[in-house]
């Protein structure tokens, strides 16, 4: 009932007085399953950018963070290649930064800040993470890369209509998930972020 009462009083939170720059929004009728879109910052290898994310509310929420992770593909080296997001405020302590106090409003906007500032110390992506600290001109031109290819919206009805109809981004959506699990199983030590 306490989930279902504040999830309420934040949906109309966030339809009234979103955060700049992000929407969320339920699916279809059910409260426990959002989904969000955070606009790339501006100055930053995401801009022009539109990356969806997806909101799964927990039972015991608000005692227990929402799992959120993007659906859009982004390169970054705190976000892995299936979207999970490592962020102190989407785990609980000690290792973690959540309290009741915070809301999905509040997440969205430091997962905002966490896109325009990652932390290279806390990867969930090694590789990335290294790329960002001593090559940082080509840790941009890939992200700039991803954001083109993966979050640009050209025109909505051109995109919806080739969702399904697309072999290369079905092809990319696939290779996306492959290459994740493939680096699963060979680098689990790259992964440092629990």
């Amino acid at each position: 009932m306490q989930r279902t009462s504040r999830l309420k009083r934040e949906l109309q939170m966030l339809s009234t007085e979103p955060p700049p720059g992000i929407t969320c929004w339920q699916t279809e009728e059910r409260m426990d399953e959002l989904r969000a879109q955070i606009v790339g910052g501006t100055g930053t290898p995401y801009e022009g950018g539109l990356f969806s994310l997806e909101i799964k509310v927990p039972e015991r929420y608000p005692f227990e963070p929402p799992k959120m992770r993007f659906l859009t593909p982004i390169y970054h080296p705190n976000i892995d290649n299936s979207g999970r997001i490592c962020h102190d405020a989407l785990k609980l302590p000690p290792k973690g930064a959540w309290k009741p106090s915070l809301n999905i409003s509040t997440v969205l906007s430091s997962i905002q800040l966490l896109m325009a500032e990652p932390n290279p110390d806390d990867p969930l992506m090694a590789d990335i993470s290294s790329e960002f600290k001593y090559n940082k001109q080509l840790f941009m031109e890939k992200a700039r890369k991803w954001t083109r290819e993966h979050a640009v919206q050209k025109n909505m009805d051109a995109v919806e209509g080739s969702k399904e109809n697309n072999p290369d981004q079905k092809a990319s959506s696939h290779k996306r998930h492959s290459l994740s699990a493939q680096q699963e199983r060979e680098e689990p030590a790259k992964k440092t972020c629990m």
